[in-house]
């Protein structure tokens, strides 16, 4: 007697429901989501191409040779990567170089070092005219060089007989500066006052308490108004030719490309080269420090 043995059916797996069709609405929402990436990127390509470009033209400018830079070839038929070495050979050159680090670094230490204090003291000091000398700052800030150079000018000149050198430009610094003074202050009034309470109660006085406490939580505000600083002292162009014009041992990177223009002729190859070598410590200065700068600069805003 036999027994049929039933084979168990193996279950079948249940069937993926069919995605249900785009309606006419999503897809008009994917689309519109996509004009808009499209939109915005191309926005933001076409502005980075506008501020780039200048940039591109200039490198490949100080890469022709003197025949070419009077064409409308934009690419160098011969690279001469040469001219780089020719505008270091040029006399004074390093002399410059010399002096517009002096200038930007000196100036920037004597402006940091005697900016904090003062700033210090009309973010979270109580006294008498307060008010009255963040105004006098203020007006400081709106007051053009131009309107005092003249009496500057004697003043160092004459009775100090310093024209001919950069000190003019660097001494003052030692004093203070406006607009440094009343961006730490924006700065520091952001710290709360909490901290400063905590460290006198531990025994700290207001100069400890400056080094110990206010400082380290300052430095996004401290490096920017110094990369402020620095910038300005590598620029500037006015202050060196008022002061040291007559001096080429004097003279600042800023003023010395004056010199590379001639009267009847100008080799634009190694005035772009010199200009790209001009920039370039500022470029990499600002992309390296580029987060404490940004940082900076939005916290001196953020309480009045």
């Amino acid at each position: 007697m036999s027994y049929a043995v039933e084979t168990p059916k193996t279950p079948k797996a249940p069937e993926a429901p069919e995605a249900p069709a785009a309606t006419p609405a999503a897809r008009t929402a994917r689309r519109k989501a996509l004009l808009q990436w499209i939109a915005v990127h191309s926005l933001g390509v076409a502005a980075a191409l506008f501020f780039v470009l200048p940039f591109v033209f200039l490198l490949l400018t100080s890469l022709m040779d003197d025949q070419q830079t009077l064409t409308r070839d934009l690419i160098p038929h011969h690279w001469a990567w040469s001219n780089y070495r020719t505008v270091f050979e040029v006399p004074g050159f390093l002399t410059w170089w010399r002096n517009t680090l002096l200038y930007a670094g000196l100036g920037t230490v004597l402006s940091v070092v005697s900016s904090v204090p003062v700033a210090y003291a009309l973010a979270k000091f109580r006294f008498r005219g307060r008010n009255l000398s963040l105004m006098l700052v203020i007006s400081m800030m709106m007051l053009p060089p131009q309107v005092i150079i003249i009496p500057m000018y004697l003043f160092w000149a004459r009775q100090l007989d310093l024209s001919g050198t950069l000190w003019p430009l660097i001494i003052p610094l030692a004093f203070g500066d406006a607009f440094t003074i009343f961006l730490l202050r924006q700065f520091l009034m952001t710290i709360p006052n909490e901290y400063l309470d905590a460290a006198k109660v531990d025994g700290c006085g207001e100069f400890r308490t400056l080094i110990k406490v206010v400082l380290p939580m300052a430095r996004p505000g401290i490096a920017a108004v110094a990369l402020f600083q620095f910038f300005y002292a590598w620029n500037d162009y006015f202050g060196p030719q008022i002061y040291a014009s007559d001096t080429p041992a004097s003279w600042t990177l800023s003023y010395g490309l004056e010199s590379f223009k001639g009267a009847h002729h100008t080799d634009w190859n190694l005035t772009m080269a010199a200009t790209v070598l001009v920039m370039a410590p500022v470029i990499l200065v600002f992309f390296f420090a580029q987060k404490a700068f940004v940082e900076g600069v939005t916290l001196t805003g953020v309480k009045g």
